[in-house]
């Protein structure tokens, strides 16, 4: 691949990232977005019409998310996110022994959607916590998305907001 190429494609992909709708795109800490097309591949002609072109993403996101209601022990929770995929985000959160919830992540060409599960620490109120996200799909260009990532924040236990940092690879 010409060097030539390579600009473009992160050029590209920080373009993209630069229309998001409510936040701005902050560089990757490596630097690196790769794209690489499976439709030549022995799997994607054994796959027939359903192959398609898969992207891979490393990304780092930050949400900053606020409580808007409550039903049982589930809140529900939105923010916006920036980074490298900028957009706002919807997710029902669990908070207990364990901090769980499942999210989407709306974004400039579609959604993202999974669920995350992280182990609390410390007490007061202030609660950090470390974890995973699972990626398992989404609508758009990312209908096809998929992921396993880290998952690290804070949780106000005054006023219900998360800070949520998630740091890996997508793939979509």
């Amino acid at each position: 691949m010409t060097a030539q190429l390579k600009r473009w494609r992160v050029q590209e992909a920080a373009g993209i990232a630069l229309l998001g709708v409510l936040a701005s795109a902050a560089l990757l800490a490596t630097g690196s977005v790769e794209a690489s097309a499976v439709s030549g591949s022995p799997a994607a002609h054994a796959a027939g019409a359903d192959a398609h072109a898969a992207r891979t993403l490393k990304a780092t996101d930050t949400a900053h998310l606020h409580y808007v209601s409550a039903s049982g022990s589930t809140l529900i929770e939105e923010g916006t996110a920036t980074g490298t995929l900028p957009g706002k985000m919807r997710a029902s959160v669990n908070v207990g022994a364990t901090i769980s919830g499942n999210f989407t992540f709306y974004i400039h060409g579609g959604t993202i959607k999974g669920h995350g599960e992280a182990k609390p620490k410390g007490s007061g109120i202030y609660e950090s916590f470390a974890g995973s996200v699972t990626v398992k799909g989404g609508t758009g260009r990312y209908a096809h998305a998929r992921g396993h990532t880290g998952l690290y924040g804070t949780f106000d236990r005054q006023n219900y907001a998360l800070v949520i940092q998630t740091t890996g690879t997508l793939s979509y």
